[in-house]
């Protein structure tokens, strides 16, 4: 997710960019046009250039716009990604009291719901990576799953809808018609 907002951030600050450069040449070409048909009055080389700079404030309107869009994607992004984190959150800490885990197998199923590996948690707990192994094994019999692949499917379990999925129909085999 921080991947894709920094492509985001990057793409507003050239947008930006692009739109700030634009419009300091669309300044530039109406005042020349301004000037020019003061000076000499219409003819075909300033039809032409009121053409350009009206194209040029076109895409400085764009961009403008496009800039507008990225910021609210990153904003809609960003309350998406928290409003899930509250989510998970929650459903994390209730499902503990659901096991009714100890604060140390909370602790160690929260390590192994974030990918770290018994000899890892031992490690961050400064615990040996036996106690660990076995503080896994009733968390896992508490949760009733068998690993730790287990414990992290039955948590996104949880947060997917279960109406949103359902498994492809069987379809008849052989000729229809």
């Amino acid at each position: 997710m921080q991947e894709r907002r920094r492509s985001l951030e990057r793409r507003a600050v050239a947008t930006t960019f692009l739109v700030v450069l634009q419009s300091v040449a669309a300044i530039f070409f109406i005042a020349d046009v301004a000037g020019d048909i003061a000076a000499d009055g219409w003819n075909m080389h300033l039809l032409v250039e009121t053409g350009a700079t009206v194209a040029l404030l076109a895409g400085v309107g764009f961009g403008a716009l496009q800039l507008r869009l990225l910021i609210l994607r990153a904003r809609l992004d960003e309350t998406a990604v928290a409003a899930a984190r509250g989510a998970m959150s929650d459903l994390v800490r209730q499902r503990f009291l659901d096991w009714q885990l100890t604060a140390a197998e909370a602790d160690v199923a929260l390590f192994a719901l974030k990918g770290f590996d018994a000899a890892e948690i031992a490690h961050l707990r400064g615990a040996a990576a036996g106690t660990i192994r076995a503080q896994l094994a009733r968390i896992y019999a508490k949760a009733g799953v068998h690993s730790q692949v287990g414990l992290i499917a039955l948590m996104v379990e949880d947060l997917v809808d279960g109406d949103a999925i359902k498994p492809a129909e069987a379809k008849p085999q052989g000729n229809n018609g």
